[in-house]
């Protein structure tokens, strides 16, 4: 048979099929052969028994601060924490310095981002006030990931907490638009509650009516003009029979530290804690599994929104809000996998078919004959310890640090490329912009 690039051999392939052991060709950057690939030359031939490869994991949510706060993290930084977790792709967020509300502002990230990210990329453009009328327009740029807007204030400029401001983007939007739900009002009534050096007050202040309420609004306004809305970081129980509601209009993510972290860890972690919307009594927690298992969730996304330390160390609320969670959602997943918590299927579903299926992705999110080469390689059986050394992003530090996990990363593989393998980087980074 024809010379093709690389065959990944004897590795447990998740796919549409279900889990089985075989091979896969790989050949210009796409898979070209699944099963027995014994009759095919090779320029490469990689041994992956007793691992399971899962299609590439596509990471939905992440801050990776440039323009603008470089000092915590870039795109090449934020992408090697990628890789180095198994991420194969990611979707970077506007609220960078200058915000990323313009086609210029896109096609400046996507130069910075392109050879130089170990990921492929895609970007959110910010909905504001003032780039209404091109909002139609930007949803469709190369690059573009859709339309972001903060319906509640978090880091950066991109606040858009009115009625009637919500309504005049959404009635334009033609893709899903992604959105952060917190009530600005609300927040703004309730920065009493806010208690000095106590970062535990976090979810007092910014509580479940904050988000509920911001929610109802959101789903409202898109049954108002039967749109797609994307609710971000979901945090509440009292949120989800709403968006199970509104299954015609909005998808729903939830993010690994909303599932294995709550209130009580305020305690040892501290400011490390501190998210918007915030990690909450255990209660809610549960309520997100329940959502998993009926199948309410439709994507994982990390939210990885680094700070550094000295930064983090600022007396609340001082302290900004934001934790590394690209590299960790990996491992962080597949030790639930292990607990029995989901299923390695249901895990690909949220972080590989879920991404493609509500964003229209070409080409990612399956192994599948003529789709790219993105694989997340894992190790089910391998237990680490998370540690902030093992950290890639430039902040350096991760809450999980001393977390003793079951299930690794072992290999990534964006476009049929070696990202990384045994958690050695490639020497040259080639990421490229996600197609939609």
């Amino acid at each position: 048979m024809a010379n093709i690039d690389l065959i990944l051999k004897g590795g447990t392939i998740v796919n549409h099929n279900g889990e089985g052991i075989g091979d896969i060709a790989v050949h210009q950057g796409l898979i070209v052969g699944l099963g027995d690939m014994s009759g095919f030359k090779a320029a490469e031939v990689l041994d992956c028994r007793n691992l399971h490869i899962l299609p590439g994991v596509i990471d939905s949510q992440v801050h990776f601060r440039e323009p603008g706060a470089t000092h915590k993290e870039d795109l090449e930084t934020g992408s090697r924490a990628a890789v180095m977790g198994g991420v194969t792709a990611v979707f970077e967020m506007p609220n960078t310095k200058p915000t990323t509300t313009t086609a210029e502002a896109l096609a400046d990230k996507i130069s910075r981002a392109r050879n130089r990210m170990f990921c492929d990329f895609a970007f959110y453009v910010g909905g504001t006030r003032e780039n209404v009328a091109e909002i139609s327009a930007l949803e469709k740029l190369e690059g573009s990931a859709g339309i972001k807007v903060f319906a509640g204030s978090s880091t950066g400029d991109l606040l858009v907490e009115d009625e009637a401001g919500l309504d005049a983007i959404i009635s334009k939007i033609t893709r899903r638009a992604a959105f952060h739900s917190e009530d600005e009002m609300r927040l703004r009534e309730r920065v009493k509650y806010q208690r000095e050096g106590d970062p535990s007050s976090h979810p007092i202040w910014r509580d479940e009516e904050t988000a509920v309420l911001s929610t109802q609004r959101l789903l409202r306004l898109a049954k108002k003009y039967n749109k797609h809305i994307h609710v971000l970081h979901i945090s509440t129980a009292e949120e989800l029979p709403l968006l199970a509601a509104a299954r015609d209009v909005s998808t729903v993510e939830v993010t690994p530290h909303h599932l294995t972290l709550s209130a009580d860890d305020y305690a040892t972690l501290g400011n490390k804690l501190q998210m918007n919307p915030p990690v909450r009594e255990a209660r809610h927690r549960d309520a997100l599994w329940k959502a998993i298992q009926s199948g309410l969730v439709d994507v994982l996304g990390s939210d990885h929104a680094p700070h550094t330390l000295e930064e983090k160390a600022k007396p609340y609320p001082q302290s900004p809000s934001g934790m590394t969670g690209v590299q960790t959602l990996v491992p962080i997943m597949l030790d639930h996998v292990n607990a029995g918590r989901l299923s390695l299927q249901r895990l690909v579903d949220l972080t590989s078919a879920g991404p493609q299926r509500i964003f229209g992705i070409q080409g990612k999110g399956r192994i599948a004959e003529g789709y790219d080469a993105d694989f997340t390689i894992v190790d089910l059986k391998r237990r680490e310890t998370i540690a902030n050394k093992w950290i890639q992003s430039r902040s350096r530090w991760t809450p999980y640090d001393g977390v003793k996990v079951q299930g690794w990363p072992v290999g990534t593989f964006v476009r049929g490329c070696l990202a990384m393998w045994q958690g050695e980087m490639a020497a040259q980074a080639f990421g490229q912009p996600v197609r939609f």
